[in-house]
């Protein structure tokens, strides 16, 4: 997510932290450094500027606490800054003791309707009782994109083909599901700003079904545009927050967050990929913790949580005392699946987050299908003791999992490092992540 700006503003700090002294010289050209980033991610170049400008002021001006070097205070003055341009804290707040209703905006093509599928699944694996009401009568085929993905959470939709005007059907939708839901949500058209006669209907969907909150869906591939877009929509009917989609792999991604923070209105939620599960809350420190490779475990928990990884204690305690097996890194392999991808877990590990390349974790992603085979082609006593792995066995398990010899001894070297990383001291974090995934 955000590839170009995390990796921008890591090799700013990088060259800060490397620098011999910080002095108004290093500073300045941090802060030089910071603006590229900034606004090769098509953050607005005057909202770019006011936000350096602070960093530079602050470490000019502020005295380092007691304690804290002049390189740490920069760069938690640059996590301030950056949290608060990404807005204030607090998502989306329901309550599973009363009806919440939810009224879903948003120009067509933004990923509104599957956003709604992805919001309902989040909240009926959270707990809710979910029902959603499929308003949107404009767009041919959006009912049956609707169903098809609240049919892969077992979410029920109301929805009526026959019927043209979107507020009668959001009217009966709510009318349908109160008291015996606590959530409902309801899909409306896809509409462009332009469209007045579009924009008064929104508002008279929003004043039937009068939702607890409306919430504004934005296309993170068009950048700083969706200030205007917000503006636009805020205007017709005031938007109590707002989900940024496509980020994953969005060149304009820094400019989307930014502009949708600077409307006032709060991010509740950003979609990181195509899958049912890719959508993620959205807290501004954390994921600045992020963009700076200082990770994000509150995160890393939430994904194993909402991706229903069942942690084996026992592994995970043989696995933090370095007696890791195969069977144990194949059992790791697998549930990475229900993560999407191994980029996305990384770069939540405090510790490991800042020493991403994405290139080598998307070849990486690449290596674990030839490893899977590898390990699949072992028998049980060279999965549980690869020690035992030999010259004549390494050229059998080649043969029988189609791989090259080097393949195997690739594996065979990754997997010593994964037991040494662990059992040292750059493993701590690892070690600590573990353990609260075991107790969790």
């Amino acid at each position: 997510m955000l590839d170009s700006l995390r990796e921008g503003l890591q090799s700013a700090v990088k060259r800060l932290v490397g620098s011999n002294v910080v002095d108004e010289k290093s500073i300045k050209e941090f802060v030089r450094d910071l603006q590229r980033a900034l606004i090769q991610s098509d953050v607005n170049v005057r909202i770019a500027l006011e936000v350096t400008d602070r960093v530079q002021k602050r470490a000019l001006e502020e005295k380092a606490p007691p304690g804290v070097t002049k390189k740490d205070q920069v760069v938690s003055i640059l996590y301030e800054e950056l949290a608060r341009l990404l807005g204030g804290e607090g998502g989306l707040q329901l309550s599973k003791d009363k009806t919440n209703v939810i009224v879903m905006l948003g120009v067509q093509g933004s990923g509104k309707t599957t956003t709604t599928g992805k919001l309902a699944r989040l909240y009926s694996k959270r707990g809710f009782k979910v029902g959603v009401v499929a308003a949107d009568t404009f767009r041919p085929g959006a009912v049956a994109q609707l169903k098809t993905l609240a049919a892969a959470s077992g979410v029920e939709v109301y929805s009526d083909e026959k019927e043209k005007d979107a507020v009668k059907v959001a009217k009966e939708g709510r009318k349908r599901f109160e008291g015996t839901k606590n959530l409902i949500i309801v899909d409306t058209a896809g509409r462009h700003k332009e469209e007045k006669g579009l924009l008064q209907e929104m508002k008279e969907v929003v004043g039937g079904v009068k939702p607890d909150a409306t919430v504004l869906v934005i296309d993170g591939t068009i950048g700083q545009q969706c200030y205007n877009q917000a503006l636009a929509f805020h205007q017709a009917a005031p938007v109590g927050g707002i989900v940024v989609t496509k980020l994953d792999g969005a060149a304009k991604g820094g400019g989307a967050l930014a502009a949708s923070a600077a409307t006032g209105a709060k991010i509740f939620f950003v979609g990181t990929g195509e899958r049912i599960d890719d959508l993620e809350e959205f807290a501004p420190t954390r994921f600045v913790g992020r963009l700076l490779g200082m990770g994000d475990l509150k995160a890393l928990m939430d994904m194993v949580k909402d991706a229903e990884v069942v942690v084996d204690e026992k592994m995970t305690q043989r696995v933090m005392s370095g007696k890791m097996t195969m069977n144990d890194l194949l059992v790791q392999f697998e549930q990475m699946k229900k993560f999407g991808s191994l980029k996305k877990v990384m770069e939540r590990i405090p510790g490991f987050s800042g020493q991403l390349d994405s290139k080598e974790l998307d070849k990486a992603e690449d290596r674990v299908k030839v490893y899977k085979s590898i390990i699949q082609s072992m028998t049980g006593d060279e999965k549980s003791n690869p020690e035992t792995i030999n010259a004549s066995r390494l050229r059998r398990i080649a043969r029988g999992s189609g791989r090259s010899e080097k393949d195997v001894r690739e594996l065979l070297a990754r997997y010593k490092q994964m037991k040494t990383l662990v059992k040292t001291s750059k493993g701590r974090e690892l070690r600590q992540m573990m353990r609260r995934m075991g107790e969790g």
